[in-house]
């Protein structure tokens, strides 16, 4: 059985997502900062959109760039740069496709083998967090596909 996914809002602003992962932060950090394991993991098979592309540069002010799409022309692309990168526990970046868009908090902690991720999202306004409401929803899945990874990294 899985570990599940918290989701909640803890203002008006923000919106915080837990879940504890079968495998140390080390790994569940590299899963999260080599584009090789994030497109592994990160699109929502039940999208049916691939992450076509995934670029990251994971350094204080390096930047990173995913496309999701079936083909290099017709692609939804996400970008921002890393403010903070502590490995293993903790990474901070911007999303700059608006400027309604969060600031990204991603920390892993161990326990005792495992690792509790927690992404907490802040938003500039409450109207830009209304408008991304549900976008959120396909954390869950993600995480699961995830930790399938994590699986197979670990062995």
């Amino acid at each position: 059985m899985s570990n599940p996914t918290t989701i909640e809002r803890r203002s008006d602003r923000e919106f915080v997502v837990t879940r504890l992962f079968n495998g140390p932060p080390r790994i569940v950090f590299e899963a999260w900062t080599k584009p090789e394991l994030m497109q592994l993991w990160w699109a929502p098979k039940s999208l049916g959109v691939p992450l076509w592309s995934c670029e990251m540069d994971v350094r204080v002010g390096g930047g990173y760039r995913m496309a999701f799409g079936r083909d290099a022309e017709n692609t939804m692309a996400f970008f921002g740069r890393y403010l903070e990168v502590e490995p293993p526990s903790r990474l901070v970046w911007t999303n700059d496709e608006s400027e309604d868009a969060a600031v990204t908090t991603v920390t892993f902690e161990d326990r005792d083998g495992q690792t509790l991720l927690t992404v907490h999202e802040l938003y500039p306004s409450k109207a830009a967090l209304e408008a991304q409401a549900g976008g959120e929803q396909g954390l869950p899945e993600q995480f699961e596909q995830l930790d399938a990874l994590l699986v197979t990294l670990a062995a």
